[in-house]
């Protein structure tokens, strides 16, 4: 894999080209000329810019002290993680498949052309640690593209040193505002280029008015889902933390949000495009719900006293988690190299621009959006009272958690919903999440359960104690009748939570 850097920087334009005296900032000891550096870059994107529409930039760059070809993907404002890779004649297979979810079946092209000449200053304290870099670049922009043109101008570039003080920033911003310059209107020179060099016939598309019809406000909320899948997928691929979590999360929002506004949204249409997301969901599901039980395992290991732990079990533990992990991640990549997860989202792109709306669709949002969240909250409701009715068991454990995936839907129906219908969508957001947690802990207490009997029976068999495997079966085995025992009183504080609808 590529390697990482995360990249803080700020941006500056001025009438002058030159820099003001920044041994006078705060913490500056010295500032040292390391001369000038000839940087040549040329930025690849789409025929259709996807890549910058998305703020992505990726670029093969010679000269310089890093050489090689960048993907940066934004993280805030002056914030980006940069991936590096050897220069080499062809886009390294790494980065290609981290920009797959947004190129797709697409072509990558040559778009810009950018040439610097890079005067650049250290700032380092008085150890002599570099504290941020500054440069003076005077840049020239080519279009690559038919019709495009050129552009030049000069801009000053402050980043941060790894590991340094964000708060640094602001103690230069000072310096150079008192000296007259001002933040860059672009946030990065590929923007600034294709924005000074775009053929004149090209118009930036209008902006989104604010929602109108019930439709408007359900598209919003898939569109964000949809942009969720696509931003996640690096993120998975990299296997960054909770980003499988939330890439599943993303798709069941999706899915739930076609079921709850079937009165919005054709069904016929759209139920397909579910089935497709449930079976994307189940592929990250092979990666997470394996993480959750191994930190809820591991957590309750961390609780039993060490006199009670018998045999290797901690060990066990881990090579099991590892062993499945491993598996899963390799699998997941195929997953999202793969045409069908492509189609998908080729799918999302067509029915978020051409929506197959039914006769409510055009309404006002507020009776359409509610109905929807009510009729959501009663299946709830249903699903709840039976299992509190049911004897401990089998049966009480799968009412629970189908009250619980119900939960799910009701809770991301009213998401969607608290632009059209504000502050009671808000707080049932609020309770069925809260319901959903308690709910979730059951289910862990079963699917822990489980694991810790399929464990119980390996370590038996390698003739080793099941002793501890057993305790802690017994420990989640109680966990899941402390909820059992609070759901009825908790249910009857929440019952009443889609009245105000």
């Amino acid at each position: 894999m590529a390697d990482t850097k995360r990249e803080i920087e700020r941006k500056y334009e001025s009438e002058d080209s030159g820099l003001p005296d920044l041994t006078g900032v705060a913490g500056v000891a010295a500032v040292l000329d390391k001369g000038v550096a000839h940087l040549d870059a040329t930025y690849y994107d789409t025929a259709d810019e996807r890549l910058a529409a998305s703020s992505v930039t990726l670029r093969r760059r010679t000269g310089g002290s890093d050489a090689g070809w960048h993907l940066k993907f934004p993280v805030a404002p002056g914030v980006r993680d940069e991936l590096q890779a050897p220069l080499s004649d062809t886009l390294p297979g790494d980065l290609a498949g981290l920009v797959r979810s947004r190129v797709r079946h697409g072509e990558l092209l040559p778009v810009v052309r950018l040439r610097s000449d890079r005067d650049v200053r250290h700032l380092v304290d008085a150890d002599g640690r570099l504290l941020a870099e500054v440069s003076v670049d005077a840049v020239r922009a080519d279009r690559l593209t038919a019709g495009g043109g050129e552009a030049q101008w000069t801009e000053i570039e402050v980043e941060l040193a790894d590991g340094g003080d964000p708060a640094f920033l602001d103690k230069v911003e000072k310096r150079l505002r008192k000296a007259g310059m001002r933040p860059s209107a672009s946030a990065s020179k590929l923007a600034r280029a294709l924005a000074e060099t775009a053929p004149r016939r090209r118009h930036a598309a209008a902006p989104a008015g604010a929602p109108v019809t019930a439709s408007d406000h359900v598209l919003a909320y898939v569109r964000a889902q949809r942009d969720a899948i696509v931003e996640l997928d690096p993120a998975v691929r990299r296997d960054a933390e909770d980003s499988v979590h939330s890439m599943r999360v993303a798709t069941r929002r999706l899915r739930s949000t076609f079921k709850s506004y079937g009165e919005i949204l054709d069904r016929t249409v759209t139920d397909p495009v579910g089935d497709e997301l449930k079976w994307l969901a189940g592929e990250l599901g092979l990666d997470r719900d394996r993480e959750v039980l191994t930190e809820r395992l591991t957590a309750a290991l961390d609780e039993v006293p060490a006199t009670l732990v018998r045999g290797p079990v901690a060990q066990r533990l881990h090579t099991w988690a590892r062993t499945e992990h491993g598996g899963a991640r390799g699998w997941l990549i195929g997953v999202l190299d793969s045409r069908r997860y492509l189609a998908l989202l080729d799918t999302l792109d067509a029915l978020i621009a051409d929506p197959p709306l039914r006769k409510a669709a055009g309404k006002k949002p507020r009776k359409p959006i509610a109905k929807a969240v009510k009729k959501d909250f009663r299946k709830v409701a249903g699903l709840v009272e039976r299992a509190v009715e049911l004897e401990p068991g089998t049966d009480r454990d799968v009412a629970i958690h189908e009250a619980r995936k119900k939960t799910k839907r009701a809770r991301y129906a009213a998401e969607a919903a608290r632009p059209a219908l504000g502050k009671p969508a808000k707080d049932l957001v609020k309770s069925m999440k809260a319901l959903q947690n308690l709910l979730g802990e059951h289910q862990d207490s079963v699917m822990a359960r489980q694991a810790l009997r399929e464990l119980s029976a390996v370590a038996h068999a390698a003739g080793e104690s099941a002793f501890t495997y057993g305790l802690l079966h017994e420990r989640d085995e109680q966990r899941a009748v402390r909820v059992e025992t609070e759901l009825p009183g908790f249910w009857e504080r929440t019952k009443g939570g889609a009245a105000g609808l």
